[in-house]
C-alpha cells in the first residue's frame, strides 16, 4: 500500500482478536513500554479460551516444582520426539521448552495472571518415554469478575452445558466434591458455600462471578489489559493489513455499520483471530475426510488472520498426515429456548467403568479411556472401514446414576426427558437399544457379553482400556479390579451419538520462534507476527498433554510482543518495562 495513506490511529502493536493469545501480546508489549491496540471482531473477550478448561501445559514450571512435583525439561523433549518424531527441524519446540517456565513466571509476577500447579495430571500418551505423570499442567488461579465492573459483560461466558444451576463456574475440583455433598459436612459446607455466592451474585449479574478454568484465565488477562490502560475496540473485525516496503505497517479494519478504520502500527501487527474453525474452505482442504460438521470453536473464527496473512504471501504449515485440528468428541444438546449446542466429552464420562464405544456394526473401536483428542483419531481411523462417525457411547441405567452421560448429570434415574428431547435413547434390551440407533443388533449384543468378560477380569486386551496412567486418572479409582472397566447389564440401556469436533485448529501460518509470519520461501515477513490458533501449531496436529494450545499461545504471544519492542532476537534497545500487577492474586 501507498506510504501516503491516511490514519485514523496509531499504535506501537496493533493485536487481531482478544483471545488468551491476543490479549498476552497485548499485555506483554504493555510490559515492554510500548502502546498496545486490540481489535476484537465480537462484542466480548475471551474467545474459545473462555470456554475451554483454562490448562496449559508447561514443562518444568515452577508452580508444580515447589509443590513437589518436579519435572525435567530433557524429559519433556525426549517426550515430544516419540511424540511427534520428526526432528523440531525449525527449533520452535526447544525453543517453547526453554522459555515457557520463565514467561509464565514473568507474567505471574508483572500482572493479574496467576497459576496453580495441577500435580498429578498425567501426560495424555503416558507410555511413552519421556511422558509425565505429574507436574507440567498448570491452571489459572480462579477470579473474582467483579473486579471488573461494568466490563464483566464484555467476558465471553463459558458453554451452557459446563454451568451448573444455569450459571455457576465449578471447576473439577468443585465438581467432585459437590457430587460427595451429602457424604460429609465439610463438603455439605463447601458446596452450600459456592451456592450462596452464586445467588448473591445473581442479584447483579447475569451469570455467577466467581470465575475458574479458561474464564478465570481471560477474566486475569482482560482485567490486567484494563490495569495497564490498554484499549479493546469491539467489533472490529481485520479486514487487509497494510504495507509499505514489503513490511507491515498497520492495518485495516471493518467496523460497526459497516465502517473502516485504518491503525497505523509503527512495530508491527500481531494475528491472533483465532484459526479458520469455521472457514468452510479451509475445512475441507485441511481437515481429514469425512469433514467434521461440528466445532467447539466461536462463531467469529472465520480464519481472518489466515486470509490476510496469505493475501501477502505467508506460508502455510501442515503436510503430509497433519489432520487440521486437536479434537474432542461432542454430542449435540439442545439449549433453553432451543439453540443447538455441543457437550465436549472431555474427562466425566468415556473413561469410567461400563461404557463402551461402538460403530455401526456394534464394534467397539478405539480404546474409550483415551484421550479426547486420541479418541476422535480412532474414531476417523475407523471411519475408513466401518461407519464409525456418528459412534455410539453405550451403558447401561447404573452407569448413568453412578458417572452421568455427557449432558445428562450424575444420579439422574429417569432417562426420559433426555429420550423425548431426542439427546439420547433407551431401551429396556440391547437388542431394542440397537434397533433405535441403527446398530447392527447381534454385533451390539456379543461387543457387550465380551466386554464384560472383560471387565470380570480387569484386563481389555482388545483395546487396552485401563493400562495407562492418563486411563486410570480419569476413572474411578473406588472401582476394582480395573478403574476403567465395568460390566453393562442393568437396564434400561443407554446410547448416546457423538461426533468429531476440533477444540482448536493445529494448523495455521508458518512462524520462526519469535512467532514472526514467514513467506513460502520461510522468510519473515518484517512486522507481521501470529500466535494461538492462527499460527501453525508446534505439536503438529498430536496432543501431548493438558494445555496444548494454551500454553503455545501465552508464550508466543509474549515472544511476539517481545521481538516487536526489540527483545528476544530483535535489532532495537529495548524500552522501559511497565508493571501492570495487582488485583485479585
Amino acid at each position: 500500500m501507498a506510504g501516503d495513506r491516511r490514519w485514523d490511529r496509531e499504535t506501537d502493536l496493533l493485536v487481531a482478536g482478544a483471545g488468551p493469545g491476543g490479549m498476552t501480546a497485548a499485555l506483554a508489549a504493555a510490559l515492554e513500554g510500548l502502546e498496545a491496540l486490540v481489535c476484537e471482531k465480537s462484542e466480548q473477550v475471551g474467545g474459545t479460551g473462555a470456554t475451554s478448561a483454562g490448562t496449559l501445559w508447561i514443562p518444568g514450571n515452577s508452580q508444580n516444582r515447589a509443590a513437589g512435583f518436579p519435572d525435567s525439561i530433557a524429559d519433556a523433549a525426549a517426550y515430544l520426539d516419540a511424540l511427534i518424531g520428526d526432528g523440531d527441524a525449525d527449533r520452535r519446540r526447544a525453543v517453547y521448552l526453554a522459555d515457557a517456565a520463565a514467561a509464565i513466571d514473568d507474567l505471574a509476577a508483572r500482572t493479574p495472571l496467576a497459576f496453580l500447579p495441577c500435580g498429578v495430571h498425567p501426560d495424555y500418551r503416558s507410555n511413552l518415554p519421556g511422558a509425565a505423570v505429574a507436574g507440567r499442567a498448570v491452571i489459572p488461579e480462579p477470579f473474582d469478575g467483579r473486579l471488573l465492573g461494568r466490563d464483566f459483560a464484555r467476558l465471553r461466558p463459558p458453554i451452557p452445558e459446563f454451568l451448573a444451576l444455569g450459571g455457576m463456574m465449578v471447576g473439577k475440583a468443585d465438581l467432585a466434591r459437590l457430587l460427595r455433598r451429602y457424604r460429609s459436612l465439610d463438603d455439605f459446607l463447601y458446596s452450600a458455600r459456592l451456592a450462596l455466592r452464586y445467588f448473591a451474585d445473581r442479584l447483579r449479574y447475569p451469570r455467577g462471578t466467581r470465575l475458574v478454568m479458561g474464564n478465570a484465565l481471560v477474566g486475569r488477562l482482560f482485567y490486567g489489559l484494563k490495569r495497564a490502560g490498554v484499549p479493546v475496540l469491539f467489533g472490529a473485525a481485520l479486514d487487509e493489513l497494510a504495507t509499505e516496503g514489503g513490511a507491515v505497517v498497520g492495518a485495516v479494519l471493518r467496523t460497526a455499520g459497516g465502517g473502516r478504520c485504518a491503525v497505523r502500527a509503527r512495530r508491527g501487527v500481531v494475528l491472533a483471530t483465532g484459526g479458520f474453525a469455521h472457514d468452510p474452505e479451509l475445512r475441507r482442504a485441511l481437515m481429514p475426510e469425512p469433514t467434521p460438521v461440528h466445532s467447539m470453536a466461536v462463531a467469529e473464527n472465520t480464519g481472518d488472520g489466515i486470509a490476510a496473512g496469505r493475501r501477502l504471501g505467508a506460508g502455510l504449515g501442515g503436510g503430509p498426515g497433519r489432520q487440521g485440528g486437536l479434537w474432542t468428541p461432542v454430542s449435540a444438546t439442545r439449549r433453553r429456548g432451543g439453540a443447538p449446542g455441543l457437550y465436549p466429552h472431555i474427562i466425566l464420562d468415556r473413561a469410567k467403568p461400563g461404557l463402551i464405544a461402538v460403530d455401526r456394526a456394534g464394534r467397539r473401536f478405539v480404546n474409550e479411556a483415551d484421550s479426547y483428542h486420541d479418541f476422535v483419531e480412532g474414531m476417523f481411523r475407523a471411519h475408513r472401514v466401518a461407519p464409525a462417525i456418528p459412534c455410539h457411547l453405550v451403558c447401561d441405567s447404573r452407569f448413568v446414576r453412578a458417572y452421568g452421560l455427557g449432558d445428562v448429570r450424575p444420579g439422574t434415574s429417569d432417562l426420559s426427558r433426555f429420550v423425548r428431547a431426542g439427546y439420547v435413547r433407551a431401551a429396556g434390551s440391547l437388542e431394542d437399544l440397537a434397533a433405535a440407533c441403527g446398530i447392527e443388533p447381534a454385533g451390539l449384543a456379543g461387543t457387550v457379553a465380551r466386554h464384560n468378560r472383560f471387565a470380570d477380569a480387569g484386563s481389555d486386551p482388545d483395546f487396552g482400556k485401563g493400562d495407562t496412567e492418563l486411563n486410570r486418572f480419569n476413572g474411578d479409582p473406588a472401582h476394582l479390579p480395573n478403574p476403567c472397566l465395568g460390566r453393562i447389564e442393568t437396564p434400561p440401556f443407554a446410547a448416546l451419538e457423538v461426533w468429531p469436533a476440533e477444540l482448536a485448529c493445529s494448523t495455521g501460518l508458518a512462524t520462526d520462534s519469535d512467532a514472526r509470519v514467514l513467506d513460502a520461501a520461510g522468510a519473515p515477513i518484517p512486522g507481521l507476527y501470529a500466535c494461538g490458533n492462527d499460527m501453525d501449531s508446534i505439536m503438529a496436529g498430536s496432543y501431548p498433554g493438558p494445555g496444548t494450545t494454551l500454553g503455545p499461545a501465552l508464550v508466543f504471544a509474549r515472544r511476539a510482543a517481545r521481538h516487536a519492542a526489540g527483545r528476544d532476537g530483535g535489532d532495537g534497545q529495548p524500552p522501559p518495562r511497565r508493571d501492570t500487577a495487582g488485583g485479585s492474586r
